[in-house]
């Protein structure tokens, strides 16, 4: 090796480490920020953290399956309303612990997209006609729990509020302090589970079958066996953070739990974010609902309807043409934290 290719080799190395460095303290920084912003806002923006974690948790469980493996669903919400239903009607009809209706939840939620991903990937239906398999899905799901009398049916299912003197964690009641940093816990797992998942042979291989899936099997990648385990384990995170929202809203309605407008807000903040990367799903959780904040605080004072909507569809309009790929890998570039697309 020449003496210049190893200078450029000390150069590159030396600009790796110092992103990598420039990484872990942006990290460390705002996951400061995170653990102590409860404690200097009010009741209002705390509600607006929890919403953010909401669609940060939702979104980087739904970029698992379609960022990571390429299989798109637009019926996301169908877990999230088996992960909310399950565990709270097992809490209020049995007195069960949510946190065992919970993983009871998520088994569901693992067994039925499990169901979806067979029906489909062994007949050879992907893309565009897969989606649509998850929007059916979720629709008749809905319709079924609309008139499942057992959970309260169209008239919902409410959860026992009482008045604790403190935060009960194992029977998730609290205060959304408690809610905050339950889900700042959640998310934080679930983005590390996906960089372990990314840095193995799992995420290798899901990758290649989200590029060119005939390559891939051509390479002797086995498409069923992995594409169901991208499904399923999304479909089961999702579960989860059903549980967390039933306790946290304490009611739940079919037409809201499993509306197709929850599972296009789920995608939407990591197609803003940026698909397929860890960070994306945070990234555009945080700029999207406090886009939608601003503007209900602005349009307020103006009287035209749909000003907040349109608004909002430009905004989103303009992010997504002038960065496809998302902000997020535009902000990593433009803060120079790292090489690795992640």
């Amino acid at each position: 090796m020449s003496k210049s290719a190893r200078s450029r080799g000390k150069v590159a190395a030396s600009a790796l480490a110092g992103a990598s460095a420039r990484q872990a303290t942006t990290i460390a920084i705002l996951l400061i920020l995170a653990l102590a912003a409860p404690f200097f806002v009010g009741s209002y923006l705390l509600s607006v953290l929890i919403v953010i974690l909401f669609a940060a948790y939702f979104g980087s469980a739904w970029n698992i399956m379609m960022g990571y493996a390429g299989q798109l669903s637009i019926g996301h919400a169908l877990y999230v309303g088996l992960g909310a239903y399950a565990s709270a009607a097992l809490f209020s009809k049995y007195g069960v612990s949510p946190w065992l209706g919970m993983l009871a939840g998520a088994a569901l939620a693992c067994l039925v997209g499990s169901l979806v991903a067979v029906l489909s990937f062994r007949f050879r239906v992907g893309g565009v006609y897969f989606a649509l398999l998850t929007i059916a899905f979720n629709e008749f799901t809905r319709i079924l729990f609309d008139h499942f009398g057992w959970v309260g049916g169209s008239s919902g299912l409410f959860l026992h509020v009482s008045n604790r003197p403190g935060d009960d964690l194992l029977s998730l009641r609290g205060s959304p302090h408690m809610f905050y940093y339950l889900l700042l816990t959640l998310t934080s797992l679930v983005v590390l589970l996906g960089r372990a998942i990314l840095r193995r042979r799992l995420g290798y291989y899901w990758r290649a079958i989200r590029e060119d899936e005939e390559a891939a099997q051509a390479s002797g990648i086995d498409l069923l066996r992995y594409k169901l385990a991208a499904v399923a384990l999304s479909a089961s995170l999702t579960a989860i953070g059903g549980t967390v929202l039933a306790f946290y809203d304490n009611n739940l309605y079919p037409d809201t739990v499993f509306a197709t407008s929850r599972s296009v807000e789920i995608m939407i903040s990591p197609i803003v974010g940026g698909i397929g990367t860890l960070f994306g799903p945070l990234v555009g959780a945080f700029v999207l609902t406090t886009l939608g904040e601003t503007m209900t605080a602005l349009s307020s004072s103006f009287e035209i309807a749909g000003l907040k909507q349109w608004f909002y569809g430009a905004v989103l309009l303009a992010i997504v043409t002038l960065k496809p790929s998302g902000l997020w890998p535009f902000m990593r570039d433009a803060l120079r934290l790292g090489g690795q697309k992640p």
